[in-house]
């Protein structure tokens, strides 16, 4: 309280309020809270003059005052001099300040909308060598398709000009080929290029998360170690859905031989429908336990089986989470890919078609289609690959603190002004705080 001419109650005449001590009263402190008794300089707490009107002690809260707290500087309250970052709402309790994000995602446990954002945010840092890759891994898987689907458009033209040479055209060698031969080729290529692509992406990956960027070069330079292994886990998981498929075609065939032919197709139609309700749950379980085996053999140098395990290891406890995100993201996947792909698919049909399988019409069929599907798995391929390295982050976050080792480096990163390359050795499972 003051008397109009700067002084308090408790400074003597003559005295100045904006004098430092030991000559003046001292100054309010900014972390006293309302209400509560000031020191005087004399150790006595100072009671305010005159009967102010003080709230009942559990009523409703007053107005919204600044809610700084004095504490130790990781407790997460304002400290002097420091901004204030939340408010003492009715109703609302302290609000933190915001995670550090150096990167392309919070260092903090991610949910579902950071870990679909820092995909996008990884495509946009580091355009180049992200969407240059994929397009380069997508252009060799669709080119063997386009070429197979067009020449089999081809035939299609001809069976329309003259139907009577229909079967002849389909039974014929250069038919089957057509159809089939493009689309192996095209899947053994993909086989190879995107298993090498996920390398290099996570290891882009990697490396945005403290909001680094690395070329497309020093990827490849950094992860070509690693591919005999990333080969070994993909050729693992190729066998756990090989096996199941070829012994149900085992049991189909040996029904086929032993079944009179009128029971013989019901039965069969029953067999392949339960081996299907069968084989979608191991699909999806499959999938989901080793979808953290690429990042674990990129990132922490595991080989294929060691890598295997801890993929198992770090989707326990959260299986149905882990499940449905990736689900949610083959969804956008197929989605995205067919509003880019089906435009041109259709073009390319509708010229193989009435071109009459003419070399000019099969050309322009193939060109549409590969275009196509170039830009559909261009931008799927990378989503993929992001949203399967954040959820193994996330993972990581939540069962081992490892927010922590990212929030001390990303923190020494900022002091020295970049990032480092040793930032990749942090993902070293020996680095977990919960370890």
């Amino acid at each position: 309280m003051s008397d109009g001419h700067g002084r308090t109650p408790e400074t003597p005449p003559g005295w100045s309020a904006e004098q430092p001590p030991p000559y003046s009263a001292p100054q309010a402190s900014p972390w006293t809270a309302p209400g509560s008794p000031t020191q005087t300089p004399y150790g006595q707490p100072y009671e305010p003059q005159g009967e102010a009107p003080q709230p009942p002690p559990y009523g409703p809260p007053g107005p919204q005052t600044p809610y700084p707290q004095p504490g130790h500087p990781h407790s997460g309250h304002p400290q002097p001099g420091q901004p204030q970052y939340g408010y003492q709402q009715p109703g609302y309790g302290y609000m933190p300040p915001p995670a550090l994000r150096p990167g392309i995602i919070p260092l903090r446990p991610l949910g579902l909308g950071d870990i679909l954002d820092g995909t996008i945010k990884l495509v946009r840092s580091n355009p180049k060598a992200v969407l240059g890759l994929s397009a380069i891994a997508a252009l060799l898987g669709a080119v063997p398709l386009a070429v197979g689907q067009a020449l089999m458009l081809g035939s299609m033209g001809d069976a329309l000009e003259d139907p009577a040479s229909a079967s002849a055209s389909y039974d014929s060698v250069n038919g089957v080929i057509a159809q089939y031969g493009g689309m192996l080729v095209s899947y053994a290529v993909q086989f190879v290029v995107v298993t090498v692509l996920t390398g290099v992406l996570t290891r882009i990956l990697g490396r945005a998360v403290f909001g680094g960027k690395i070329t497309a070069a020093e990827a490849w330079h950094l992860c070509k170690g690693r591919i005999p292994a990333l080969f070994g886990v993909v050729g693992l998981m190729a066998v756990m859905m090989v096996v199941p498929v070829a012994v149900f075609l085992v049991i189909l065939f040996a029904l086929a031989m032993n079944v009179s032919s009128s029971d013989g197709v019901g039965l069969m139609l029953g067999v392949m429908g339960l081996f299907v309700l069968l084989f979608i749950p191991y699909y999806l379980f499959i999938t989901t336990r080793f979808a953290f085996a690429a990042p674990a053999v990129v990132l922490e140098g595991r080989g294929p089986i060691d890598a295997m395990r801890r993929s198992w290891h770090l989707v326990t406890g959260d299986f149905w989470r882990v499940l449905g995100i990736l689900l949610l993201t083959s969804l956008l996947v197929g989605l995205l890919s067919g509003v880019l792909s089906v435009p041109f698919t259709l073009g390319g049909t509708v010229i193989g078609v009435l071109g009459g399988g003419s070399p000019g019409s099969a050309v322009a069929a193939a060109v549409f289609i590969a275009v196509g599907g170039t830009l559909s798995a261009m931008l799927s391929y990378p989503f993929q690959a992001g949203v399967s390295g954040l959820l193994y982050a996330d993972r990581r976050m939540r069962g081992e603190a490892f927010d922590l080792v990212l929030q001390t480096a990303a923190i020494e990163q900022q002091r020295q002004g970049w990032v480092h390359s040793s930032a990749d050795e942090l993902w070293h499972p020996s680095n977990s705080a919960g370890s």
